[in-house]
């Protein structure tokens, strides 16, 4: 045999050479890819806030005095809210029971049996989910119930929650003998 094909005891053939470096970088890279390929993990959800501590005192709310008939209808109202508007829960009132109620806090607030809205017949009144309401002094107002209910709502929250209320107006408010043009037609 010649030199050339004489095995050196300790040396290894170019062919293992070769396998023996190519199969670990062909691992590395096939799990590079696969990692690179992988989705990326979903973040983690962020804590939630810790529910608010809602104030234990009364909103500050007037009483005026109510006719017979108002107070009827306020009553009726009333003992039909809800207990939550979306995550704003009931809160007590320092005066007017029967016809007022506040949610959440800050607080947003509806006062059944308030004077008219007043307002120049050309400022818009806007009809939402079958109530119509004129927005003044930071207030909204129905101007076609027979009994007038103003609902303020802070600009911490959003104004679509009155819309909260309408169908429980619509059930327990009747409307006015004059609807104010713009409000449409009595359902």
């Amino acid at each position: 045999m010649s030199n050339d094909q004489t095995a050196r005891p300790g040396r290894r053939s170019p062919k293992t050479v070769a396998t023996v470096v190519a199969l670990p970088i062909a691992l590395l890279a096939g799990f590079g890819f696969f990692q690179a390929m992988r989705p990326a993990p979903e973040p983690a959800p962020a804590p939630s806030a810790a529910p608010q501590a809602m104030p234990t005192t009364p909103v500050a709310m007037d009483a005026p005095a109510l006719n017979e008939r108002q107070t009827l209808v306020c009553r009726a109202l009333l003992s039909q809210l809800p207990d939550q508007v979306r995550d704003l829960p009931r809160r007590e009132v320092t005066a007017g029971h029967e016809q007022n109620a506040a949610y959440g806090d800050p607080a947003l607030t509806l006062a059944c049996g308030v004077p008219a809205a007043s307002y120049p017949p050309t400022d818009d009144v806007i009809t939402l989910d079958g109530v119509c309401w004129h927005k003044g002094g930071g207030a909204w107002t129905t101007v076609d119930r027979e009994v007038p209910v103003r609902v303020t709502v802070p600009s911490a929250h959003n104004e679509q929650l009155l819309i909260n209320f309408s169908k429980t107006l619509i059930a327990t408010v009747p409307h006015a003998e004059r609807i104010p043009v713009g409000c449409g037609t009595r359902a």
